[in-house]
């Protein structure tokens, strides 16, 4: 079930590949992002400083 794209088939598969090179190079730096996040929040909470959120409302 080959689909005809016509002459601009190349631009239309061309424009699709770069559409998800895009997405998946925002994945991986989201994914890169959280692990860095995750990282500082871990060496922050060690280090003895602590969320406004994770305190008692007194």
């Amino acid at each position: 079930m080959m689909m005809s794209l016509g002459p601009y088939a190349s631009f239309i598969v061309t424009s699709y590949a770069a559409a998800a090179l895009v997405v998946v190079i925002l994945i991986g730096w989201i994914v890169l992002d959280y692990r860095s996040q995750t990282q500082r929040l871990r060496e922050l909470e060690r280090s003895g400083v602590t969320r406004r959120s994770g305190r008692s409302a007194t």
